[in-house]
């Protein structure tokens, strides 16, 4: 069985998965309070209600809602905090950059030795926050992984931040 449907801008094309609120854990502890957090590939709105269950004020967008990223930004936001659609996220990583706040993207580990990010992280800088595990995403037309592999990526992720203050390029 395939993931891939339709286009990645449609519900179960294949950038549509999404992500578990507890992939939130590790990143919650760098977040101000008071903040204002942009989730803008808010999907189903997995990360959106996680970051609203603590208190923090959201502004949930998607494309599918009519915001698409590249064209749109609230008027007042502190923080994007999201997974971006996979088939385009070193535009995102540019976009975010050029955005000139502070952010985290939720990337696979492998995209450290990509020239697409690399160019930006270099110029820019980067601080990751490592998973312990693979994160169980919903995948178009397969839903959540099984509970024997608790997992169902093939591929290790990490929260890629910059400007959120965590004091170190790599924490684990």
């Amino acid at each position: 069985m395939t993931n891939y449907t339709g286009s990645i801008y449609e519900p179960g094309g294949r950038d549509a998965c999404q992500t578990p609120p507890t992939a939130l854990d590790p990143l919650l502890p760098y977040l101000p309070p008071d903040s204002i957090l942009w989730e803008p590939a808010s999907g189903e709105g997995y990360l959106a209600n996680r970051l609203r269950i603590n208190n923090y004020e959201v502004i949930s967008t998607d494309i599918l809602t009519g915001q698409n990223f590249f064209d749109y930004e609230p008027k007042s936001w502190d923080y994007l905090i999201t997974n971006p659609p996979f088939s385009i996220k070193h535009q995102w990583l540019e976009r975010c950059y050029q955005l000139g706040k502070p952010f985290a993207l939720l990337l696979p580990l492998s995209d450290l030795g990509l020239k697409g990010a690399q160019v930006h992280f270099k110029r820019y800088g980067v601080e990751l926050i490592i998973f312990d595990k693979r994160i169980n995403f919903k995948m178009p037309n397969l839903g959540w992984g099984n509970e024997e592999k608790q997992s169902n990526a093939h591929f290790a992720t990490a929260w890629f931040t910059w400007g959120l203050g965590v004091r170190q390029q790599i924490t684990f």
